[in-house]
């Protein structure tokens, strides 16, 4: 469990050619890509039905993969000019997998509950939107000069949106979740991020799998 500032690059794949690529390839950039390991998982994103979490810039994700459950809570993104990487506050948590409906202050104690309850007002909460994720994950590794290693999990996720167990849409997603060096590794994420640009049908993506998400729930429900 933890609690900082998750660095990712984020990409959108218009086609299943760069997924599979980098499912495949041994070196991305300057990075060396462990061998693939094949996952499911579920995400359910919760609010309050006032929405109090929405209206302080704050989502709160609950990821089951087999029979272990994580609350996960990620603050606004901050972009610092010229920036490729996505930077934002997360925080996470022991969870149950049956959260909808209950208040945060029946949570495993830990920092990211404590900012849920702050958050929620311990309001009861429900589900907005889940989804469900085949997700193909991969180590990263690239030395730097002279600071050390830059080490990542690079993810290759088939996305799909379900609403009351309905499904409303699907991505195809490609995130490089980062883990530098304190003071080094800007050079690596630049890098990285111009070896993403080179592959075809993979677009940088500005928003988060939840704003996607919502997007595809507004557009079918105004």
């Amino acid at each position: 469990m933890s609690t900082g500032i998750e660095v990712e690059l984020k990409y959108l794949a218009r086609s299943d050619a760069p997924l599979a690529f980098l499912a495949t390839t041994e070196q991305l950039g300057s990075a060396r890509l462990g061998p693939p390991a094949v996952v499911d998982e579920l995400d359910s994103y919760l609010d309050t039905p006032d929405l109090r979490l929405a209206a302080a810039r704050w989502a709160c994700r609950l990821r089951t993969r087999s029979d272990r459950t994580i609350l996960s809570l990620k603050g606004p993104a901050r972009h610092a000019p010229g920036d490729v990487a996505h930077r934002r506050p997360e925080l996470e948590g022991p969870a149950d997998a049956a959260l909808s409906g209950h208040r945060a202050s029946e949570l495993p104690a830990s920092a990211a509950r404590d900012l849920l309850v702050e958050l929620s007002g311990d309001e009861p909460l429900v589900e907005r939107l889940a989804l469900a994720q085949r997700r193909t994950e991969r180590q990263a590794e690239g030395g730097l000069d002279g600071a050390g290693v830059a080490r990542g999990v690079l993810t290759l996720d088939e996305v799909s949106v379900l609403h009351r167990e309905r499904e409303v849409g699907r991505l195809r997603v490609v995130e490089l979740e980062l883990d530098l060096p304190s003071g080094g590794g800007e050079r690596f994420v630049t890098e990285m991020a111009a070896a993403f640009s080179a592959l075809p049908d993979l677009e940088p993506d500005p928003l988060s799998k939840l704003e996607h998400a919502l997007a595809m729930l507004r557009a079918i429900e105004p």
